[in-house]
């Protein structure tokens, strides 16, 4: 078991490494400490020292209470209980719950990060999803049933790709249109996406199961960040180069 985990943290260690030499460093790192995080624990079934059967049920059950959030003790005025709107960003349920979040940030993330700053892309990500899980939480306060994901930080992510990047032009994949994959622009994509969010979190009103306010609160977030930080967006006027010698007439 030592070994094994010893063997984890060297290619998560040489993974980070190599992250700070792309585009973007902090989309890239985040996905490998998600990635990390996920196949360490007891979620991924990769490290037999979990058990099986009931013995890793009862793990993951444990993993997650420890790191993510359970909204009836948020606001209790425990610190640890105050640190999981954090921990549980790079917590997720299962693979399918992992590469759906990482797709969607290696996908918007990186022309973000460029545009917003490593840093101040860092604080944002962060920021941001740790307040939409908080917001989720107080929407659900009694609940003792535990949230993890990156899906709110993500969800802001993707607010701020609407404002900065209205025109781009996003992969997108509709059921009613029988699965085709479309290149629509971000400003189609990403309201339709957000409003299905919205109605979800509508109908979810029993309690948690998919954080869908967690997503609508995010999205806001990220948007209104980026209108706040941003502003409106400047026309840059293109003035034509002079012709060269060649092409200018006797």
């Amino acid at each position: 078991m030592i070994s094994y985990r010893n063997a984890a943290a060297a290619r998560a260690v040489r993974a980070l490494r190599a992250a700070r030499t792309t585009p973007a460093p902090v989309t890239t790192t985040l996905i490998v400490l998600c990635c990390a995080a996920f196949a360490s624990g007891p979620g991924a079934g990769l490290v037999p020292a979990y058990g099986t059967g009931d013995a890793l049920v009862r793990a993951q059950q444990a993993y997650f209470r420890h790191w993510g959030v359970i909204p009836a003790d948020l606001f209790t005025g425990s610190a640890r209980a105050a640190l999981t709107p954090a921990t549980a960003l790079f917590v997720h349920g299962s693979w399918v719950h992992l590469l759906g979040n990482m797709l969607f940030l290696y996908v918007f993330g990186a022309m973000t990060e460029e545009r917003v700053g490593r840093v101040e892309f860092t604080l944002f990500y962060v920021g941001c999803g740790y307040l939409a899980l908080l917001g989720y939480a107080g929407a659900h306060a009694d609940s003792v049933q535990t949230l993890v994901g990156a899906s709110g930080a993500i969800s802001a992510v993707l607010g701020a790709f609407l404002y900065l990047f209205p025109r781009a032009r996003v992969t997108s994949v509709l059921p009613f249109l029988f699965f085709l994959p479309l290149r629509l622009p971000a400003w189609v994509v990403l309201p339709f996406w957000a409003a299905l969010q919205w109605l979800a979190a509508g109908r979810a009103a029993d309690g948690p199961g998919v954080a869908y306010l967690a997503h609508v609160i995010g999205f806001a977030l990220g948007f209104g960040y980026a209108w706040a930080r941003f502003g409106r967006p400047t026309r840059v006027k293109v003035t034509p180069a002079p012709a060269s010698e060649g092409e200018n007439q006797p």
